[in-house]
This record gives C-alpha cells, sequence and structure tokens, in this order.
C-alpha cells in the first residue's frame, strides 16, 4: 500500500460523502454532526494523504462539487461501508443462532400470494424467530439491501442482477389476462393468443426491472398504443379490470383468486416469470434462514400445483 493510504480513515471518506452529497461543507457538518472547520480539516488531510484533489471549492455562494478523483474514491467508500455492514451483519448471525431477527425482501405479488402462507407456516416451526418483511417495486432494491446486509434474504425475479448472490427457483409464475366475467373476450382453447387483444384497452405493469414491457415481451410492440394505465398496485389493475375498464396483463401471483367479478385466462405466446429467493453468497447463513428457504420451497410447489389446475397447464419443472 503506498505511504498514506494505511492512514486513511473511515470518517474522512463519510465526510467525503456527505460533502458530495451536501454540495456543501456546512450542510454536510450539520448532516454528520461536526463543525464546518472539522469538516474542511478532513477533507484537506484526506487529499494530503491519498495525493489528489478531491473537492472543488468555487467560492462564495456558488455549491462545491467533488472531482473525478473524488468521485472515483466516494465510490470505494460506499462499496467499504457495504462490506463493513456485511460483517456486521455476518456477526449478529453467528450470535442469533437459531433464533431473533430474520429480515426478508418481498415485492408485491408474492407479498398477495406466497407470504401469507410462508410466514403462517414459518411461525409455526419457528416461534423464536421474528421475520420484518421490507417490500419494494423493484427486486433490484432488494438485491442491493442483501448486499448491503441489511437483508438476510429476499424474493427475486429471474434472471437476477450480478452480484454476491446465490438463489434457487422456487416456481413459474405464468402471464395470464384477467377480464370482468362478462367480457366478450374468450378462446376456444382456454388461451389467449396476443392477436385476440388487438383494439381492446389494456392495463399491465409499469416499468420494473423483473417485469420488462409486456408489449416487448409478447413480441408485440404495437399493443403500446392500447395500454391505458401501467401501475404496479395489483389492487388498481384487478380493480378496473373489474370495472370493464381493459384486459389486464398480469402475472398469476398477481391475481386474487377471493376477488368476484374476474374471469382469468392463460396468455399465449410470452414466457413466465421465474420467482425464487437469493441471499448473500458469502454470509454465514444462519438456520433460520435456510429454514426459511425451505418454507417457501413447500409453499410455493403448493402453488404451482394450483396454477396447474386453474390454468390447466402442463407440468412444470422448477
Amino acid at each position: 500500500m503506498r505511504d498514506g493510504w494505511s492512514s486513511v480513515e473511515l470518517r474522512s471518506l463519510a465526510t467525503l460523502a456527505a460533502v458530495g452529497r451536501e454540495r456543501s461543507f456546512s450542510r454536510a457538518a450539520e448532516t454528520l454532526g461536526y463543525t464546518q472547520s472539522a469538516v474542511s480539516q478532513q477533507i484537506g488531510r484526506l487529499e494530503r494523504l491519498v495525493g489528489h484533489h478531491l473537492v472543488d471549492r468555487p467560492g462564495g455562494p456558488r455549491p462545491v462539487s467533488l472531482t473525478a478523483a473524488g468521485e472515483v474514491l466516494v465510490g470505494h467508500a460506499d462499496a467499504i461501508v457495504a462490506r463493513l455492514a456485511s460483517a456486521s451483519a455476518d456477526l449478529a448471525a453467528i450470535a442469533d443462532g437459531t433464533a431473533g431477527l430474520l429480515r426478508v425482501g418481498c415485492y408485491q405479488s408474492v407479498g398477495v400470494r406466497i407470504i401469507p402462507r410462508v410466514l403462517h407456516d414459518y411461525s409455526t416451526a419457528w416461534p423464536d424467530v421474528r421475520v420484518r418483511l421490507t417490500e419494494a417495486e423493484d427486486d433490484g432494491e432488494l438485491l442491493h439491501l442483501v448486499e448491503r446486509g441489511e437483508l438476510d434474504v429476499t424474493f427475486v425475479a429471474f434472471p437476477i442482477l450480478p452480484g454476491p448472490f446465490t438463489a434457487v427457483e422456487l416456481m413459474t409464475d405464468p402471464y395470464v389476462v384477467v377480464v370482468r366475467d362478462d367480457s366478450s373476450l374468450h378462446s376456444q382453447s382456454g388461451s389467449i393468443a396476443p392477436s385476440d387483444l388487438a383494439g381492446m384497452p389494456l392495463i399491465t405493469y409499469g416499468p420494473m426491472r423483473d417485469v420488462h414491457a409486456i408489449e416487448n415481451r409478447l413480441g408485440r410492440p404495437e399493443l403500446a398504443e392500447q395500454i391505458v394505465l401501467r401501475s404496479n398496485d395489483n389492487g388498481t389493475i384487478a380493480g378496473l379490470a373489474a370495472e370493464g375498464i381493459g384486459a389486464a396483463i398480469i402475472s398469476w401471483l398477481s391475481v386474487d383468486l377471493a376477488r368476484p367479478g374476474l374471469r382469468v385466462m392463460p396468455l399465449a405466446g410470452v414466457s413466465p416469470r421465474i420467482v425464487g429467493v437469493a441471499w448473500h453468497r458469502d454470509r454465514n447463513r444462519i438456520e433460520a434462514a435456510k429454514a426459511f428457504v425451505r418454507t417457501c420451497h413447500v409453499v410455493a410447489q403448493l402453488e404451482q400445483q394450483q396454477v396447474q389446475d386453474t390454468l390447466m397447464l402442463a407440468p412444470t419443472k422448477t
């Protein structure tokens, strides 16, 4: 290691990151609970240690900004903080063993159909483990929390983002068309083809990492002109379909089967989502987390069977 780098302190890197975010020495000082002079001194010392100009100080009321070197160093600082958070999580996992807190990430569709049954079965078998759920629209955000050590395990849709993750598949989640039960949309084969949707108002998901634009997945980009609403709220989508506003194109897990007035039909010509769970590959997994994944497998297979029975699909392997 070059001279000076061994003396770099984590608090100095955190100070640099705060200056970059706030674009002000005084606001960074308020955020960190330091004096402005302490912030200036830390930045000056850090610049001397690394041998690079890290902050542009234009003077007057104009905001400060990080130099290219400063931006690079902050990027490394974020990675260092993430690794320390991961180390902290590892030590906590060793201490917790088979009790304590299990932090689980989920997105809306698994939160509706999979999570309730998983939590019921899991809490019966592991009563001393408290599960804390974190929901996000994008599983990329959840994977980021796994990497930072803020989640122990998360539900994902394949293919997952690159990173230090191990993931296993749970089930296939086919796309379906949901319409009002008196809709004229029907097919003799039972499945709806993309051509059957021509000219019909459509409702589907908003943009998400794991759900690309449905019209592109169907190979029919012209359907975009028929989409009257994109939403990531399953209740909103189902409500509009129940009122006859349009045909909803969503995945099986997003359908509330208890909601009256809806008809669900398989959608031909689009590959299903693959739902799974992921965790940090380098972190020690406590027994409670391993048991949670096993419970997810059992529940997902029951749900997979319901998919096949309801939609009359051929059996699939997961």
